[in-house]
């Protein structure tokens, strides 16, 4: 099964940084990638994009605390996550597009990484 994998995610207290990590699994590559964060009960929501020219798109909640990136390789990407607040709290989700050397660009869900933001 293809899915690329989350890692990163914590215990931080409020005004702290956490970087999370999504990576391609073998033989797969990052075409363009998404955040999501999900609250309990309630649907997720997309907070950060990139797209395959590297172009990068936010939520208003998230905007200008938070970085999305690739790295060069096209094998991992990253959310950088400063001044973090308690109601920064969730399970977050990478989602991405991956292809490979025989696949053009599909897209997979990571299986998610809590975030706990303390006060």
């Amino acid at each position: 099964q293809v899915q690329p994998v989350e890692s990163g995610g914590g215990l931080v207290q409020a005004g702290g940084s956490l970087r999370l990590s999504c990576a391609a699994p073998e033989n797969y590559f990052i075409y363009s990638m998404n955040w999501y964060r999900q609250f309990p009960e309630k649907e997720r929501e997309l907070i950060a994009s990139i797209a395959a020219n590297r172009t990068t798109t936010y939520s208003d909640s998230v905007k200008g605390r938070f970085t999305i990136s690739r790295d060069d390789s096209l094998k991992t990407g990253h959310l950088q996550m400063n001044n973090l607040k308690p109601e920064d709290t969730g399970v977050y989700y990478c989602n991405a597009d991956l292809f490979s050397r025989e696949r053009s660009p599909r897209n997979y869900w990571g299986q998610g990484t809590q975030v706990i933001v303390s006060s």
